[in-house]
């Protein structure tokens, strides 16, 4: 099988960021990466989750709701992938460093129900509060 663009990727030069990753038409991918790969320190997995839904919540409320396609984790756990109707870099970074900013208002997890929830009992707002805050700082 033909290797996907994304396995194509040195991820040992790779460090934390916002990248460009590729385009499908009209649907920008970006790389929101909150921990260097291959670093040995990961997302934890009920941090992960909660960012997952703060962040598709603020992003699908926001003024660009029409632009977001996806919001989701990288099964590496390094990181997330924002998928948006073509919206170029500067604009998709000031809007995702704008919507982790508005996630960090949050006082519980949106979502976290059990009937909203497949997975409900795994979430941790405090973490993803913190991991929130030390992305966005390397942006300020």
């Amino acid at each position: 099988m033909k290797k996907i663009a994304s396995f194509e990727i040195d991820h040992d030069v790779l460090e934390r960021g916002f990248y460009f990753s590729r385009v499908d038409r009209d649907v920008f991918t970006y790389d929101l990466r909150f921990k260097k790969p291959n670093g040995g320190d990961y997302l934890d997995i009920k941090a992960m989750h909660s960012i997952e839904h703060m962040m598709a919540t603020v992003a699908r409320n926001s003024d660009f709701s029409d632009k977001v396609v996806y919001f989701g984790p990288m099964g590496c756990r390094t990181g997330f992938y924002l998928l948006l109707f073509g919206m170029e870099y500067d604009e998709a970074k000031a809007f995702a460093i704008d919507c982790l900013k508005k996630c960090l208002e949050f006082t519980s997890v949106p979502g976290s129900e059990r009937i909203e929830c497949g997975n409900y009992l795994e979430h941790d707002l405090d973490g993803a509060i913190k991991e929130i805050k030390a992305y966005v700082a390397m942006f300020d």
